[in-house]
């Protein structure tokens, strides 16, 4: 369940309020704890859940995975505080970690001050989120929010006072969700919401782009899409959920046969998770079809000198055949290779960064439609 983290940076403005993104690679959550020697300590102590953010309680749930997503610089305040924010479209609210926070994951970050800010405003409601191996509580607040160039008034957020333990071990600050305003917590208005709302951007739709083999290149565009980025068409998916960015998936084969998802089933396009996840049983038996072997804590390895000769893995969505190969789904790390297909324990899927890497997604808002192209 190898993933390079990849960081938002450089912020250019596009014309008419089409704001690109870049992103680079970094090292990996996982890669730190592994160099510590504390890996194995903490997969015993916090088993791989990513389904957890995806499990409805009432209060917004976020991604468990150690290799967290993508992450760029926001500002938040006037004057302008910076932070590192998780980019994810399978999560809909901003938080950030306080100078009321005394968790040592907020050690490791910045922290907000909200009396440094001539702008900020306090809410009148606690915020809870739970992840998979703990939670973060706080505060919601609103205050000026820019990102990418383009300056958001009166967005509100939260302001962690507690931050789970396994959050000291990741490089972003916090989170910036990218999915419906459905599933935020306290029903807030979602940070892209609010750049239709304020008439920011030049068409009410996003879009990623993830590079590959640690290239630099990445990045999101808030108002647009960008045609360099793939090649041919664009395949417009229409959404079965306005909730997280969810799909019809017909099936998924393997050198013609299906191997999971037989009969249909629903996915998430989701930039904050770092594999693909599915069904345990479908799981096990697309690893099976690869060549894979699976450890105690569901993490399925191949021989390295294998990949050139593993098959490819073909996602059939709304009729149309999305494959990605072997060099795609295997990563490779100073640790070995393994593949990128995870466990989720539900019969909820998750297309996450391994499939977004192999094709450019753009996030139509307003048409609940999701556009998937062969990236270049």
């Amino acid at each position: 369940m190898m993933k390079w983290l990849v960081v938002l940076s450089a912020l250019v403005a596009l014309s008419e309020c089409l704001v690109r993104t870049p992103l680079i690679k970094g090292k990996t959550a996982r890669e730190d704890l592994q160099e510590k020697g504390l890996w194995e300590k903490y997969r015993k102590e916090h088993p791989y859940n990513p389904m957890a953010k995806f499990i409805q309680t009432g209060t917004e749930s976020m991604t468990n995975d150690a290799d967290l997503a993508y992450y760029g610089v926001i500002s938040i305040g006037t004057p302008p505080q910076s932070f590192s924010v998780i980019f994810d479209t399978g999560s809909s609210n901003l938080w950030i970690p306080s100078v009321y926070c005394s968790s040592e994951a907020c050690e490791n970050h910045k922290k907000f001050n909200p009396q440094q800010s001539s702008t900020f405003k306090w809410g009148s409601q606690p915020l809870s989120i739970q992840y998979g191996t703990g939670s973060m509580t706080g505060y919601l607040a609103s205050d000026t929010v820019q990102v990418g160039g383009i300056s958001i008034a009166n967005q509100v957020f939260g302001i962690s006072q507690t931050e789970a333990a396994f959050m000291a071990s990741m490089k972003a600050d916090g989170i910036l969700g990218l999915a419906f305003q459905s599933i935020a917590s306290d029903n807030v208005v979602p940070v892209f919401d609010n750049m239709i709302q304020q008439n920011l951007v030049s068409q009410p739709l996003f879009s990623v782009y993830l590079s590959s083999n640690a290239q630099q290149g990445s990045e999101v565009i808030f108002g647009g899409y960008d045609s360099s980025h793939y090649t041919g068409q664009i395949s417009w998916i229409p959404l079965t959920s306005a909730t997280y960015w969810q799909i019809k998936m017909d099936s998924v084969t393997i050198n013609g046969q299906t191997v999971a998802c037989s009969g249909g089933c629903q996915a998430i396009i989701d930039t904050g998770t770092s594999q693909i996840v599915g069904p345990n049983s479908d799981i096990s038996n697309m690893n099976s079809w690869v060549g894979a072997s699976t450890n105690q804590y569901g993490e399925a390895t191949v021989n390295c000198q294998s990949i050139q000769s593993m098959p490819d893995v073909t996602f059939t969505l709304n009729g149309k055949a999305f494959t990605v190969p072997a060099s795609a789904y295997v990563s490779q790390s100073n640790y070995g290779c393994s593949t990128g297909f995870g466990q989720g324990g539900s019969n909820l899927w998750i297309l996450g960064d391994v499939f977004i890497r192999e094709y450019y997604a753009v996030f139509d808002a307003p048409s609940k439609y999701i556009g998937l192209a062969k990236s270049v």
